[in-house]
């Protein structure tokens, strides 16, 4: 399965981040915890190596919790500032603040030593499409600050969100990169979301989420749907159709609505928490 997705307005957001950089102390990068590796930009990765950074596992309410300390210990082992959120919890963001005082702490020493007091800090919030920036902003503030949405590129311009006096946001738009190298890891950002539904064959990557689950999560499909988990992608895809009682105009079984509603189950966390990658 091919995916590529690079609109123009990506190119434009890559070139005014890298121009934004000068701007900022931190970047607070966002990762789906379903997919932490696979939904990391390589160019946001790279972007900025002498600031501050602050990783977020966003989404692990949604993802196997096993596995969220796995990657939480691989990144803290990377030497970097990492925390588990739910973007929509405000509770699950208590420790953001202290977490960007200790990732800006070299900072904040020579801003001392210089006769510097009270400059807040200034982030970059960044990450691919539909990572849940917005939302994280939102809750971190505690009113409605950035427009939010669950389709990827709601956010297609920048804007500053003062938090307190000692620390502000810049929301900025989700960027892809523009040649997935790993085919795998384009199936797993078409898998989340983060890449527009309308280019995909959703009936294609429904059988590659099948395929996953039955080998790595033996007994959520039948717990779900009601099905025996035997057989090929294709006809547990059928199981699951007559199960949801998927049918055609005409009354013949629709695999599209069936692939569909799997899609859905999974990005909400209906079927279970799941992982998609370890590291």
């Amino acid at each position: 399965m091919d995916i590529q997705w690079y609109p123009g307005h990506m190119t434009k957001a890559k070139r005014q981040m890298q121009e934004d950089l000068k701007l900022i102390d931190l970047i607070i990068e966002l990762i789906d915890a379903r997919i932490p590796e696979s939904g990391r930009n390589p160019d946001i990765r790279t972007m900025g190596q002498q600031k501050g950074r602050l990783i977020i596992l966003n989404k692990a309410d949604l993802a196997d919790e096993k596995k969220n300390q796995q990657w939480l210990n691989y990144y803290k082992s990377t030497g970097a500032e990492v925390m588990l959120a739910d973007s929509r919890s405000r509770a699950s963001l208590k420790t953001v603040q202290p977490l960007v005082l200790s990732a800006c702490k070299e900072k904040l020493e020579r801003d001392a030593r210089r006769g510097i007091k009270n400059r807040p800090i200034r982030a970059m919030v960044a990450g691919i499409p539909n990572v849940g920036k917005s939302t994280f902003i939102n809750s971190i503030a505690g009113r409605a600050s950035a427009k939010t949405g669950n389709k990827p590129g709601v956010t297609k311009g920048r804007q500053w969100i003062r938090l307190s006096k000692g620390l502000e946001l810049l929301d900025t738009p989700g960027i892809l990169w523009p040649k997935f190298d790993d085919p795998e890891a384009g199936v797993r950002l078409a898998l989340v979301g983060s890449v527009r539904d309308e280019i995909l064959q959703t009936e294609e990557l429904s059988l590659k989420l099948l395929e996953f689950l039955t080998a790595e999560y033996p007994g959520l499909l039948s717990a779900r749907y009601n099905i025996e988990e035997t057989g090929t992608p294709a006809e547990l895809l059928e199981k699951v159709a007559e199960s949801r009682k998927c049918l055609t105009k005409g009354g013949a079984l629709s695999y599209e609505k069936a692939a569909g509603i799997l899609l859905d189950d999974f990005r909400g966390g209906a079927i279970g928490r799941i992982t998609l990658e370890t590291p």
